[in-house]
C-alpha cells in the first residue's frame, strides 16, 4: 500500500464552509497529483549504486561540485578525474550515487566508481578471455601488479615476462599489452597476462628466423645469459648459443672476461638445428685463425719470446704472439731441478725465452721448453762416468727399492738395493745408507737417452760366493753367531759375514722339544758345513754333525793322548757308552719285543690258518655223508 493517499473530489471531501473558484480548484487538482508522482522516481534515481548525469556547477581546489538533480549538490574528489581537461563549469559528467545522504545530509557522489562501473560492462560487452587489450602497471601488489585496462586486472608474477624479473618497479607507470585469462563475473575481477603474448611473439620471430638465418651469416644479438660455458644470445626472437671455446683464440676461463649481461655482439652462424631450433654462434671465427701455417711459423727447435699469462700446477702458459699460447710442463723448465711447482721459476707476467719442442696444430697445442735454452748436462756423462768408473756422491733419497744419489747438479743416478752388499740381505736401503751421506760407489751402466745411471756399492769389493767352495769347503767346521730364530732352525752370521741356515734337523744329536732348547738369538757355535749353493747364495750348516764328528774324535784319542788325558776322556768315554750302552739295551729290548709279536703273530697266523683247514675237511666229510 502507498504511503501516499489516494484523493477523489467528491463532494464529501470538500469543505462546506471553503469558498473557491472552480479554477482554482483544477489548478490545485494538478499541483496535487504531481505531488503524488514525484516521490515514486526521485527514490528510483536516490538508489545507492545508480550512475547519473550531472553539470558540475563549481570547482574548488579539493573538490568538483556536482549538481545531479536531486535535493542537493554533491562533492565529487578532484582526483577522482583521471582526465583534467574534462574538469570545467557546466561540463556534463557521469557519476554514481555513493550513499543518498551521508551524515551532514548530503548526497555522497564517486567519479572513479561510475568509472569502474562503465568499464566493466564495457568488459562484458566487447571483451572476452584469450581478448588482447591495453593497460597501464598501476602498483604492486602481493603476487603481481595491477594493471589499467579500463578497469582494474590483476597481473600475476609469473606472467609478467618470459625472462627473470629482478625488480618490479622496473614496470610500474609503464604501458603494455595483455591478454584477458579469466573473468570473474561474480567477483567482478578480470586476471591478465603479458608472459601469454611475449612467448607467442617469440615462437613467430623464432620461425622467421630459423627460416632465413644460414651458416656463415653475420648476426647481431644482445648477450642475455652468462653461464660457465659459453654465453646465450638473443637473435631477434632466436636464442643462440656461443660457446667459451668460439669466443677468443686465446685461453679464457670464463666468457664473463669478455662480454657482460646486456651486451651487443655481432657473432657469426657456425651451425643451424630447424628441428631442435638451436643456433650455434661463433665471435672468434670473425678473425683470422692464428694457427692457420703455425708449423711453418715455429718449426721445432725455434727459439720464442713471450710473457706468462696462466701458471698451473703442471706447468706455465706463455704467450708468443696474440692467440698462440704454449706450454712449459714443469719436467721442462730445469736440468738440475727436480720442479713441482711452476712458480718456483716463473711468475706471471715474467717475460721468457724458450724453444719450440713439438706443435699439436689440430688441437691448438704448442710445447715449450725453457731448460733447452741451457746446457744440457747429459751431453757429457757417457765421457765423465765411464762404466766402472769410482765416484762418491752424495746420497739425495731413499727409498723401498734403492738410493738416488747427485753425481753432480743435474745428473742423478740410482743405487739398486740388490747392489749394496753382496752377504747382507737388506730390506730397505736405510740398513746401510743415510740420506746426506757421501758414500763410495762405482759406475755400472750408462743411459744418455733415457737419462739413467745405475751404480753399486758391493761391486767395490770381491764376490765372497765366487770363492765360497775353496774358503768354505762341505765337511768345514764355522763358527758364527746366532741372529734369528724361526720355527724350521736357526739363522748364523759367520765370521766371513755370510749368513748360513742350521735347519731344526741339524741342530743337535740329542731329542729336544723347540729350537731355544739348543740354541738362542747372540749365541756362538760351531758348526759343520754340509752344503754349499753358490748361485743362490745358501749355506747349510749342521751342529749335529759337528757334535757327532767331535764324539767319534774323542773316542779314537783315547789311545794315543797320554795317560791322564786318557783317564779323563775315558770317563767321558764311559758316560758316552754308557748312554749308548743304554740306548743299545733299549733298542735290543724293542728288538726282542718286535721279535717276539712278530713270532706270536706268526704262530697265531699259523694256527689260524690250519683251523680253518680242519675245518674245510670236516665241512667236506659232512658233506659226503649226506650224499651218501
Amino acid at each position: 500500500m502507498s504511503k501516499y493517499p489516494q484523493h477523489t473530489w467528491n463532494d464529501e471531501n470538500i469543505v462546506d464552509d471553503v469558498e473557491f473558484q472552480e479554477k482554482d480548484a483544477e489548478l490545485f487538482k494538478n499541483l496535487l497529483s504531481q505531488s503524488q508522482e514525484t516521490p515514486v522516481e526521485e527514490k528510483s534515481q536516490m538508489s545507492p549504486g545508480t550512475i547519473l548525469k550531472g553539470r558540475i556547477v563549481e570547482i574548488t581546489k579539493d573538490h568538483v561540485v556536482v549538481d545531479v538533480g536531486l535535493k542537493s549538490e554533491g562533492l565529487v574528489p578532484i582526483e577522482e578525474f583521471s582526465d583534467p581537461s574534462y574538469v570545467y563549469l557546466d561540463a556534463e559528467v557521469e557519476v554514481l550515487l555513493d550513499q543518498a545522504e551521508d551524515d551532514n545530509g548530503q548526497i555522497v557522489l564517486s567519479r572513479e566508481k561510475a568509472e569502474r562501473l562503465r568499464q566493466w560492462e564495457y568488459i562484458l560487452q566487447h571483451c572476452e578471455e584469450g581478448s588482447i587489450v591495453k593497460g597501464r602497471v598501476l602498483r604492486k601488489v602481493k603476487g603481481g601488479l595491477m594493471v589499467d585496462i579500463g578497469m582494474e586486472a590483476f597481473l600475476p608474477g609469473s606472467q609478467i615476462d618470459n625472462k627473470r624479473i629482478k625488480n618490479l618497479d622496473d614496470y610500474i607507470g609503464k604501458t603494455y599489452e595483455f591478454k584477458i585469462l579469466k573473468i570473474n563475473i561474480e567477483r567482478k575481477n578480470v586476471v591478465v597476462s603479458r608472459r601469454e603474448l611475449l612467448e607467442a611473439e617469440r615462437i613467430s620471430k623464432k620461425a622467421e628466423v630459423l627460416e632465413h638465418i644460414q651458416p656463415g651469416d653475420i648476426r647481431e644479438g644482445i648477450v642475455k645469459n652468462i653461464t660457465d660455458f659459453g654465453v646465450f644470445l638473443d637473435l631477434d626472437g632466436i636464442d643462440g648459443l656461443l660457446h667459451i671455446t668460439d669466443m677468443t683464440w686465446k685461453r679464457i676461463k670464463h666468457p664473463s672476461e669478455m662480454v657482460q649481461l646486456g651486451q651487443k655482439l655481432e657473432v657469426m652462424i657456425l651451425s643451424v638445428d630447424k628441428d631442435k631450433g638451436r643456433v650455434a654462434l661463433g665471435l672468434k671465427q670473425k678473425e683470422i685463425n692464428p694457427w692457420d701455417q703455425i708449423e711453418q711459423r715455429y718449426p721445432p727447435g725455434t727459439r720464442v719470446r713471450g710473457k706468462i699469462v696462466n701458471l698451473l700446477p703442471y706447468g706455465a702458459f706463455i704467450e708468443i704472439e696474440p692467440g698462440i699460447e704454449g706450454l712449459i710442463h714443469v719436467s721442462e723448465m730445469s736440468w738440475v731441478k727436480n720442479i713441482t711447482d711452476p712458480s718456483e721459476v716463473v711468475k706471471k707476467g715474467d717475460e721468457v725465452e724458450a724453444i719450440v719442442l713439438s706443435i699439436q696444430k689440430e688441437e691448438g697445442k704448442i710445447s715449450l721448453g725453457i731448460k733447452q735454452t741451457e746446457h744440457n748436462p747429459w751431453d757429457d756423462v757417457e765421457r765423465k762416468y765411464p762404466v766402472g768408473h769410482n765416484v762418491k756422491p752424495e746420497i739425495r733419497t731413499l727409498t723401498n727399492y734403492g738410493a738416488f744419489v747427485e753425481l753432480e747438479p743435474g745428473v742423478e743416478g740410482l743405487i739398486h738395493i740388490s747392489d749394496l752388499s753382496w752377504i747382507k740381505k737388506v730390506s730397505h736401503p736405510s740398513e746401510i745408507l743415510r740420506k746426506g751421506d757421501v758414500v763410495d760407489a762405482i759406475i755400472l751402466s750408462v743411459d744418455r737417452e733415457s737419462k739413467k745411471i745405475t751404480l753399486g756399492v758391493k761391486q767395490l769389493s770381491n764376490n765372497p760366493w765366487e770363492s765360497i767352495e775353496k774358503t768354505m769347503p762341505v765337511g768345514s767346521l764355522v763358527k758364527g753367531k746366532v741372529t734369528k730364530i724361526t720355527a724350521f732352525g736357526a739363522f748364523v752370521e759367520l765370521d766371513s759375514g755370510i749368513e748360513g741356515l742350521i735347519h731344526v734337523t741339524e741342530l743337535s744329536d740329542q731329542a729336544f722339544g723347540k729350537v731355544e732348547d739348543v740354541v738362542s738369538k747372540g749365541d756362538d757355535i760351531t758348526a759343520k758345513v754340509i752344503k754349499l749353493d753358490p748361485e743362490h747364495k745358501k749355506i747349510a750348516l749342521s751342529i749335529k754333525e759337528y757334535l757327532i764328528e767331535k764324539n767319534q774324535y774323542n773316542r779314537d784319542d783315547i789311545v794315543v793322548t797320554p795317560a791322564k788325558r786318557k783317564k779323563k776322556e775315558h770317563e767321558t768315554e764311559a758316560d758316552f757308552n754308557e748312554e749308548n750302552a743304554s740306548k743299545r739295551h733299549k733298542k735290543r729290548e724293542h728288538e726282542t719285543e718286535a721279535d717276539f709279536n712278530e713270532e706270536n703273530s706268526s704262530k697265531r697266523h699259523k694256527k689260524k690258518k690250519h683251523d680253518q683247514l680242519d675245518f674245510e675237511e670236516s665241512s667236506d666229510e659232512d658233506g659226503r655223508e649226506l650224499e651218501d
